[in-house]
């Protein structure tokens, strides 16, 4: 039942993502062009996106636990550190150099566009290297770069 809930809520978003523009690079990188050929379209996707997520959250809340888990699976740390600042200047570049953030390249991937077959790779080899990073003794120390 859970994945069932999950593959829906997925089909959901990637419809999402193809209706709203997100899976074409171009039109990203038109949204983030403030100095050039600027798109505010992805404005409006990006509010009406915050205003459902506010709307949901208000909801969930009044719930003791979601409706397919026992308890709600919470972060506890509210640390703004080092290793999320990296990542956060990581995934920015990369977003505004390929045009994609992972959503909307798994999206775009059977389209099998060029700039897709690069970037989704990429991603999958980025995220290995991440956690071969965050895993290793420096980084657990706090030494790592």
């Amino acid at each position: 039942m859970r994945g069932m809930w999950g593959f829906l809520s997925g089909l959901v978003f990637g419809l999402g993502l193809i209706l709203s523009g997100m899976a074409d690079p171009a039109k990203v990188q038109n949204f983030l062009d403030l100095a050039g050929a600027w798109d505010p379209s992805l404005a409006f996707v990006m509010g009406g996106a915050t205003l459902t997520t506010f709307l949901g959250y208000r909801l969930v809340w009044r719930r003791a636990a979601p409706v397919l888990n026992p308890a709600f699976d919470l972060p506890t740390s509210r640390a703004i550190d080092r290793p999320l600042l990296t990542g956060a200047v990581l995934f920015g570049t990369g977003w505004g150099i390929g045009g994609f953030c992972p959503g909307p390249a798994l999206t775009a991937l059977p389209l099998l566009a060029p700039g897709t077959l690069v970037f989704v790779p990429m991603m999958i080899l980025g995220l290995w290297i991440g956690a071969r990073l965050k895993s290793s003794p420096a980084f657990i120390k706090g030494t790592a770069a």
